[in-house]
């Protein structure tokens, strides 16, 4: 709707400009093209709610009609935002100085073309960037036997038309270039149905870690009612899959007990699943993987140690403003990004891989997460 009600305000700003011998020609070839645009932009968005596009045929041209609406979107409204303050600047053809009025056009032109640069970096560049980042987490009285101990996440693969196979090749490779102590995966292998689920698995299969790798569901699996089929693939290639499971990993004399859980939906998951599968008497540490981390509270409540999560793409668009990230992921998570402490407990959120909804990140570039633990 933001969207629609940008074009209408773009229409009625373009009629206020003095009228020229084009205008009077085109403007109603000019009105039509935008009405047009709105229509096709608007039943973009429309299939990008989740009971409606489960239902609709896969394939390359659906992923990008819907994820082209979403970016169209962005650029209109964008492209009204930065447009809005410019209608109470003089017009150029005020200034006197002609050195002076190129400048003030030229850098008008700029402004107004932005959003749209802005978002072709997103769509073309930083999507496709893959970056290694390293987390340092201290945690009170760990084990002399975990100081050190490497943990390895790769997240939101959403392996389909946005993502090729030789962009998640690359992801896995560097995830085992770390060499880790232990991989997890948190979630989110492929969009839908149809994308392909089995090319994924493959892929993941290939991870390696001096304990193994483990894995969660997330809501995307959910979606494409993989669950079964994802714990059953991928536990046969190497990959376990924590389903409400925990597995007690022993580093020397140290006792690390990894739990996980399927997709716990809602802004403030209860978090029943994971109450028996803490460990809270062999003084082991207590990791868990959730794809949604919004579940932090109530595991911090519970006496987790740490828990690892993705789901958010960091916002996917994200804006930094005052050492704060905005991003539409604040909408039903306050834990979009990076590392945060309630009492004892942490969590880490990484940014994953892959993209939904938009082939699109800005601000929040695509990562594979190399986490080491510390004694504090």
């Amino acid at each position: 709707m933001l969207a629609i009600f940008c074009h209408w305000l773009i229409w009625t700003w373009i009629k206020q400009l003095p009228e020229n011998h084009w205008m009077r020609r085109n403007a109603l070839k000019v009105k039509r093209t935008i009405l047009g645009i709105a229509i096709v932009a608007a039943s973009g968005l429309l299939l990008q709610v989740s009971f409606v596009w489960q239902y609709l045929p896969g394939g390359t041209i659906m992923h990008w009609y819907r994820g082209g609406a979403v970016i169209w979107a962005m650029i209109v409204v964008g492209t009204t935002i930065v447009l809005y303050p410019l209608r109470f600047l003089p017009l150029t053809e005020d200034v006197a100085n002609p050195g002076r009025r190129q400048l003030l056009k030229a850098a008008k032109t700029l402004v107004v073309a932005s959003p749209a640069l802005a978002t072709g970096f997103g769509v073309f560049v930083e999507r496709r960037s893959i970056h290694l980042v390293t987390q340092d987490i201290h945690i009170p009285g760990l084990h002399p036997d975990l100081n050190g101990f490497k943990i390895t996440q790769i997240s939101d693969i959403h392996l389909s038309p946005f993502l090729s196979e030789r962009e998640l090749a690359y992801a896995v490779d560097m995830a085992n270039s770390t060499k880790p102590h232990l991989m997890v995966m948190t979630g989110d292998l492929i969009t839908r149905e149809g994308d392909p689920l089995d090319t994924c698995i493959a892929h993941l299969g290939r991870l390696r870690a001096d304990y193994g790798s483990y894995g969660c569901n997330g809501n995307h699996e959910i979606y494409a009612k993989c669950e079964d089929y994802v714990e059953q693939e991928c536990g046969r290639r190497g990959l376990r899959m924590l389903r409400q499971k925990r597995i007690l990993i022993q580093p020397g004399n140290a006792r690390l007990n990894l739990a996980g859980v399927d997709y716990q939906r809602g802004t403030n998951p209860n978090l029943n699943d994971a109450a028996d599968l803490l460990d809270a008497r062999s003084g082991a540490l207590n990791i868990l993987i959730s794809h949604n981390p919004a579940v932090f509270d109530n595991a911090a409540a519970q006496g987790w140690d740490l828990t690892l999560a993705g789901h958010t793409h960091g916002g996917q668009v994200s804006v930094e403003i005052l050492h704060q990230h905005v991003n539409l992921a604040r909408f039903y998570s306050p834990y979009t990004y990076g590392k945060y402490q309630k009492g004892k407990s942490q969590i880490f959120v990484t940014r994953g891989v892959g993209t939904v909804g938009m082939p699109a990140r800005i601000g929040a570039p695509p990562e594979v997460a190399a986490i080491r633990l510390w004694s504090a």
